[in-house]
C-alpha cells in the first residue's frame, strides 16, 4: 500500500487514517498483510475499550434501521459509534455502500459516528475475514461503541458471538413460522431476541411471537450469569429501542461484575490466533508449486471416488511438512 498509516492521527480519531487503515488490513496483498500486522500490533495497546455488539437477522428484518435508531440514542450518552456492515455483494460493485449510506442517512450524517460497509469476499460466519482486524482499528481510533451488522443468519452466523460481547438476533413478528424457520444453534448463543416492526397491526403478533420464543428459550441451557431476553421493538418508530440499549448495558455490567466479560474476550483472542493459523497454512499451501500441482489431480480423484478425502489430505499434509 502506498500511502503510510499516520498512526498518530489514528489514534486521535482521524477519519482517513482509520479508513486507509482498514484498506490496508483488509488487502490480500502478500506486502500488505506484512504491513497490517506490524499496524495491528501498534495500536493493539489502545484497544479493548469499546462494548462490542454484534447484531444479525434475515433479509427484510431491519437491521438497519435498527442501528440508526439505536445508534442516534446511543449518541445521546455522549459515546462515538462506528458501524461496521458486511457487503454480501461483489466487491467490485460497491453496490451496497451506497445502500448504507442510504438506509442510515441520519446516522452517517453525525461526526461521533463512522459508518464501513466491507465486503465479505465469501468469508463464512456473516462477517469479513478481517473483522476482528477492524473492530480493533476503531478502538483505537476512539470508539466506545461498535456495531458489526451481519449479513442475514446462516449456519455459520456463530462466528459473529467469537468477536462481539453482546450478540443480538432480530426477528419477524411471524411466530409460529419464524420459529420453525430460525436455527437453533444461533438462539443458543444469542444474548437477546429482539422482534421487530411491533408496530401498527402486528403488534399483537409480535407479542405471541416474543411469548414463543420466551418459551422455546426455557428449553436451552442458560448461560452462567445471564438469562437471555426477548424484546419487541420499532426501530421505524423507536419504540423500545431504549430498552434495547439498556438491556446491552444491564448486560455489560454483569458480565464484567461476574469476570465473565474479560474471560470471553480472552476465550475469542485463543480461537482468533487458531483461525489466523489455520489461513496462514491455507495460504501457505496454496503457494507452493509442489502442491499446488498435485491437489487438482488429488481432487479429480476424490471427485470420481478413486481416493477418499480423508487418504487424499493426509497425502497433502505430509508434502506440506515434508518440504
Amino acid at each position: 500500500m502506498k500511502n503510510k498509516i499516520d498512526i498518530d492521527q489514528l489514534l486521535k480519531g482521524n477519519r482517513s487514517s482509520l479508513a486507509k487503515a482498514i484498506t490496508l488490513v483488509e488487502s490480500k496483498r502478500p506486502s500488505d498483510r506484512v504491513e497490517a500486522q506490524k499496524l495491528i500490533d501498534q495500536i493493539l495497546p489502545h484497544t479493548g475499550r469499546s462494548i462490542r455488539i454484534g447484531i444479525s437477522g434475515s433479509p427484510g428484518v431491519g437491521k438497519s434501521t435498527f442501528i440508526e435508531s439505536i445508534g442516534l440514542h446511543i449518541l445521546e450518552k455522549e459515546k462515538k459509534i462506528a458501524v461496521l456492515t458486511v457487503d454480501p455483494s461483489s466487491p467490485v460493485s460497491g453496490g451496497s455502500i451506497l445502500g448504507d449510506k442510504t438506509r442510515m442517512e441520519k446516522l452517517s450524517r453525525k461526526s461521533d459516528v463512522f459508518i464501513r460497509p466491507s465486503p465479505s469476499s465469501g468469508a463464512s460466519g456473516g462477517v469479513t475475514q478481517k473483522s476482528r482486524e477492524t473492530i480493533l482499528l476503531c478502538e483505537a481510533a476512539g470508539f466506545d461503541v461498535i456495531i458489526v451488522e451481519t449479513v442475514g443468519v446462516g449456519q455459520n452466523e456463530v462466528s459473529v458471538s467469537n468477536m462481539v460481547d453482546f450478540f443480538l438476533v432480530m426477528l419477524l413478528p411471524n411466530a409460529g413460522d419464524e420459529l420453525q424457520g430460525i436455527k437453533k444453534g444461533i438462539i443458543e448463543i444469542a444474548d437477546a431476541l429482539a422482534i421487530n416492526k411491533a408496530d401498527g397491526d402486528t403488534i399483537n403478533v409480535a407479542q405471541k411471537t416474543k411469548s414463543q420464543y420466551e418459551s422455546a428459550l426455557k428449553l436451552l441451557v442458560p448461560h452462567s450469569f445471564w438469562k437471555q431476553q426477548v424484546i419487541t421493538c420499532s426501530a421505524i418508530e423507536s419504540k423500545n429501542i431504549d430498552k434495547a440499549w439498556d438491556m446491552i448495558c444491564e448486560f455489560q455490567q454483569t458480565s464484567k461484575s461476574g469476570g465473565f466479560f474479560q474471560q470471553r474476550r480472552a476465550q475469542q483472542s485463543k480461537d482468533w490466533m487458531w483461525s489466523l493459523i489455520r489461513d496462514s497454512i491455507e495460504i501457505e499451501l496454496k503457494s507452493r508449486p509442489e502442491l499446488t500441482k498435485i491437489i487438482p489431480e488429488l481432487e479429480e480423484m476424490v471427485t470420481k471416488e478413486l481416493k477418499t478425502p480423508q487418504m487424499a489430505a493426509s497425502e497433502v499434509v505430509k508434502k506440506f511438512f515434508l518440504n
